[in-house]
């Protein structure tokens, strides 16, 4: 029972799937909680990517071929996964790149990244974010309808354990009072990490049985190199992490996993 409420209250912190009600209410919440529910991040994934998936290949196989259906595909499966999240992490992108953009200075970035408000910073990062996905999802359709399917399920699994890595690492610098991620700085134990980083493998497995093992590999690797990019970045402006740094690297780390997944079925690997 305590898996069931751990996976549900992930479920209810990542999506937009109604887990209200008397549900809600077994279910219960606490920061210790929380931090247990961490071990289920990647299993969000599976949802948000099946879906994304199935909205894919719906336009793929509904269509006719065309040579703008895998563009079509591309942003119903992206419309479909920011409809489930609520556009959570895109959110944190945008306020992340508000704060480092509109300041040099660490505690006047952290103040930005408070501001609802949409800057010119957070614009741009949103417009090319969404480019990039779109642009990849629709190469990676002209490669064939399972290696898109197989890299937004291993995308969207893998990008939501991969920053876990930072929680574990950095310290957190957001406001303690407000910020949602807060209970996860408290403590997130090897155990729990160990098995969201487990969660993430069976979707990797499928996409190295489905298109290759250098796909799954690369792809993870490129995914791994944008943590790592990420987390460079928050650890030399910020000396820490805040709840947008991690929803910043889901996405930079899904875009990094469409383009490592690309480069594994092109000419230089093949």
């Amino acid at each position: 029972m305590a898996f069931v409420r751990h996976l549900l209250l992930a479920l209810q912190f990542f999506t937009r799937v109604p887990v209200t009600g008397r549900l809600a209410d077994w279910v219960g919440y606490s920061p210790a909680m929380l931090r247990a529910s961490a071990a289920h991040f990647p299993a969000v994934g599976w949802l948000v990517g099946a879906v994304a998936g199935a909205v894919y290949a719906l336009v793929v196989l509904g269509f006719p071929p065309g040579p703008f259906t895998l563009l079509a595909a591309a942003v119903a499966s992206t419309v479909a996964s920011v409809l489930l999240t609520g556009g959570f992490h895109e959110d944190g992108l945008a306020d992340l790149a508000d704060g480092l953009g509109g300041s040099g200075d660490r505690q006047r970035a952290l103040e930005i990244m408070k501001d609802s408000r949409l800057g010119a910073f957070g614009a741009m990062a949103l417009v090319l974010a969404l480019l990039a996905k779109l642009a990849l999802l629709a190469a990676l359709g002209a490669q064939g309808l399972a290696a898109a399917l197989s890299a937004l399920l291993g995308a969207h699994a893998l990008s939501r354990g991969l920053p876990l890595l930072l929680v574990r690492g950095l310290d957190h610098v957001g406001d303690s009072g407000s910020s949602k991620s807060k209970p996860l700085a408290d403590q997130i134990s090897g155990g729990a990490l160990a098995a969201a980083l487990a969660w993430c493998l069976p979707p990797l497995a499928l996409a190295a049985w489905s298109q290759g093992l250098d796909f799954a590999l690369v792809a993870s690797a490129a995914s791994a190199l944008g943590l790592a990019v990420i987390g460079r970045l928050l650890a030399r402006r910020l000396q820490g992490y805040t709840g947008d740094g991690l929803g910043a690297a889901q996405q930079v780390c899904e875009i990094a996993f469409y383009a490592g997944a690309l480069l594994a079925l092109g000419p230089w690997l093949r």
